[in-house]
């Protein structure tokens, strides 16, 4: 019988830690017994949106939603009224769950609540069954609905991807063969709760090995330290996080330390810049690991545990994700059968946008029939939107977005992602960002904002340019260089291009 939480039917790791948020904490048995009551609650009761605070309520509602086979949209809390408006008005949930002292913005304030209870409590048996098709995680259809999770909205209002149980199972397996994740693991990390990588892999990952997650609250080098040298295996982030890292390691021997003891580290949500992989590499002995997944699609690939890790690339496809890259005639360049057959020739130069199938991916986009079929060939491959080469070794490496990140100047295909890494080569630059801009004479020109590490003594525009043409080729150098104090990011710590300054 199909299963997400094998752990919490079995009882063998009862005693075990499995969720801890700060000095609170819950054993698979006491979050059975929590999870297993709140389910039963939830009988019938639709959607439930979830109010994703970083905290073990978060956890046990999410979990007692799977378990009552009733699918669960977490909301983020810093959303704005308007986008939180769009996200209930289209999810219709029938009720919201909340930690108790909460307080919900207007637009929650029509809905039924339900305070989370995560005490510690006296377990009772977990082969609860809720709606007749539910027992202890286990359902008999994996395709249906598991969550739905809103994208970002950056071309247009947030559309609710619908994730079916198969796709959490599928991309949790895949990883843990990926990563050697097994329940002997121990996760940290500080990453949001709305969203696939936070609470997805980060919560629902350990638990479906049997292993144990410990969530800071709020990332802190501090945290990150205390929690690998009290026996963490394994650390979560995405750039922003490893960039902190990366600044305190030369201050820090102690994290140094904690971070070379680490089993695995990974990174994701964005491209980890080349000067931060150095530094850490360089400080700990221990390389970041890099994948590549979406809110659509979950996890597409990985660098392997076992594997090299080569800055600037995120791996291969996971196990059981067919993956190509195609020009914009629909031509396939290169690519992967599901079974990891290799198809077509791996030249390192040629661009393409990565499409993938798999049983990792979405069912629909809610109530957008048109969009759903729009993201999908003909043959059955979702448009991920993402621009990529495959190099010689059989590694993706990701250039930027279809929409914002590939510049046609002169004839020429660039990708920005590579321009990116290249400038974060400099010793004077600290982040940059790049994308095209219309230019009369070439089509796009090349435009780099950049966030000097001196403010006082920023290097030249010229300078970042030879820089450039000297480590990539003289038609990707920018023509135009603005610099900036910060970049505009999102929580998850992407750039925001479109929220660049234009002159």
């Amino acid at each position: 019988m199909f299963s997400l939480f094998p752990a919490l039917v079995g009882g063998s790791v009862a005693d075990r830690s499995a969720l801890r948020f700060g000095d609170r904490s819950l054993t698979y048995a006491e979050l059975a017994a929590s999870a297993g009551a709140l389910a039963t609650r939830l009988d019938g009761a639709g959607r439930v949106a979830v109010w994703a605070t970083p905290t073990l309520e978060t956890a046990v509602g999410v979990v007692a939603a799977l378990l009552a086979g009733v699918p669960a949209v977490p909301l983020n809390p810093k959303s704005g009224e308007a986008e939180l408006g769009h996200i209930l008005g289209d999810s219709a949930p029938s009720l919201v769950l909340a930690a108790r002292g909460d307080r919900l913005p207007g637009p929650l304030g029509a809905l039924e609540r339900i305070d989370v209870e995560a005490a510690v409590q006296v377990a009772v048996p977990v082969d609860v069954e809720v709606s007749g098709t539910e027992t202890g995680g286990a359902v008999t259809d994996p395709d249906a609905p598991a969550l739905v999770v809103y994208t970002s909205g950056t071309t247009g209002p947030p559309k609710g991807a619908v994730i079916p149980r198969r796709a959490v199972a599928a991309t949790l397996d895949a990883l843990a063969d990926a990563w050697q994740w097994t329940g002997d693991d121990v996760l940290v990390h500080g990453l949001p709760l709305f969203h696939v990588h936070g609470l997805i892999i980060g919560i629902l990952g350990p638990l479906r090995r049997g292993g144990s997650v410990r969530h800071l609250g709020r990332f802190s080098a501090e945290g990150v330290a205390r929690e690998l040298n009290a026996g963490a295996t394994m650390l979560f982030g995405v750039p922003t996080m490893y960039h902190r890292l990366a600044e305190t390691l030369a201050e820090d021997p102690g994290l140094a330390k904690a971070l070379g003891g680490a089993r695995l580290l990974v990174s994701g949500s964005a491209a980890l810049p080349l000067h931060d992989h150095e530094r850490i590499t360089a400080a700990t002995g221990r390389g970041v690991v890099e994948r590549y997944g979406m809110t659509e699609t979950l996890m597409n690939t990985s660098v392997r545990a076992d594997g090299k890790v080569r800055p600037g690339t995120v791996g291969v496809p996971l196990p059981g994700v067919g993956l190509r890259l195609v020009e914009e005639d629909g031509t396939t360049i290169a690519g992967y059968e599901a079974d990891g057959t290799p198809t077509g020739a791996y030249d390192g130069e040629s661009v393409g946008e990565i499409q993938v199938r798999g049983p990792n991916l979405f069912t629909e986009y809610l109530n957008r029939p048109d969009a759903t079929a729009a993201a999908y060939t003909a043959d059955g491959w979702f448009r991920t939107g993402d621009m990529a080469v495959l190099d010689p070794d059989g590694s993706v490496r990701i250039v930027g977005r279809k929409a914002t990140d590939l510049i046609k100047s002169g004839g020429y295909k660039i990708g920005a992602g590579e321009i990116e890494n290249a400038l974060l080569e400099h010793p004077g630059v600290r982040e940059a960002a790049v994308a095209g801009e219309p230019d009369a004479d070439l089509g796009e020109r090349v435009v780099a904002w950049i966030v000097p590490l001196d403010p006082q003594v920023p290097p030249s525009a010229d300078e970042l340019a030879d820089h450039v043409a000297r480590r990539l080729a003289p038609h990707k150098r920018p023509r135009r260089v603005r610099f900036l104090d910060e970049l505009p990011r999102n929580d998850m710590g992407k750039i925001l291009k479109r929220a660049l300054p234009r002159v």
